[in-house]
C-alpha cells in the first residue's frame, strides 16, 4: 500500500518538502497544501457532504462538498480531479479556482491542528449525475441550494467545519465575476 504524502510549506508557501499524511495532522500540524472544492448542479444546488465517523479530522462533521491534498509534484486541479473522482464518484474536467488564496488554521477539542494553505476551487457536475460516496470518507451527502446553504452557515443554524465557515463567509463577499454558484 502506498503511503499518501502532503506538501509540507514554507511560511510563504514556498514548499520545503513532504512528510505521510497520517503523522502530519497532530496538535503540532506544520503548514502544508490542500485544496477544498464547492461543487454544483444545473439547478445551483452545493453538493454538501458529512465527513465519515472514521476520519480522524472531524469526523461526522458537515462540510462543501470535498477536500483533499495534492501530492508532490502532482498539479493542484488534478488533485481536486482525482479527489471528486475517488471520494464522490464524480468524474469532472473543469475545476474553477474562486479562492486561490485561502489559508486557515483550525484547533479540534482534542488539540489536532490543521494548517493549511488551501486553495478553493468549483465545478459543476451535468444533469442526471449523482455521486457515490465513498463510505470511508463521507458519512452523508445532500444538495442544497447555495442561498439557502450560505445564510444557514453565515448565521448559525448550519454547523459546518471551520474551513467551510470561513470559506463561505470569503465566498459570501466576492463579486459574481468570480463566483457564481
Amino acid at each position: 500500500m502506498e503511503v499518501e504524502e502532503v506538501v509540507l510549506l514554507a511560511e510563504d508557501g514556498t514548499p520545503i518538502g513532504t512528510a505521510p499524511k497520517a503523522a502530519v495532522h497532530t496538535d503540532h500540524t506544520p503548514l502544508h497544501l490542500a485544496f477544498s472544492c464547492y461543487v454544483f448542479d444545473d439547478q445551483h444546488r452545493l453538493l454538501v457532504t458529512r465527513r465519515a465517523a472514521t476520519k480522524r479530522t472531524w469526523p461526522d462533521v458537515w462540510t462543501n462538498s470535498a477536500c483533499g491534498h495534492p501530492g508532490p509534484g502532482e498539479q493542484i486541479e488534478d488533485a481536486v480531479r482525482r479527489r471528486l473522482a475517488s471520494e464522490l464518484g464524480l468524474n469532472i474536467s473543469l475545476v474553477t479556482p474562486v479562492l486561490p488564496d485561502f489559508r486557515y488554521r483550525a484547533v479540534m477539542p482534542n488539540g489536532i491542528v490543521e494548517n493549511e494553505i488551501c486553495p478553493v476551487f468549483q465545478a459543476t457536475v451535468a444533469p442526471g449525475i449523482t455521486p457515490s460516496p465513498d463510505p470511508d470518507e463521507v458519512g452523508e451527502y445532500r444538495w442544497i441550494p447555495w442561498a439557502e446553504f450560505s445564510s444557514q452557515v453565515l448565521s448559525g443554524a448550519f454547523e459546518v467545519s471551520p474551513w467551510c465557515r470561513l470559506q463561505v463567509q470569503e465566498l459570501a463577499e466576492l463579486d459574481s465575476g468570480r463566483w457564481r454558484p
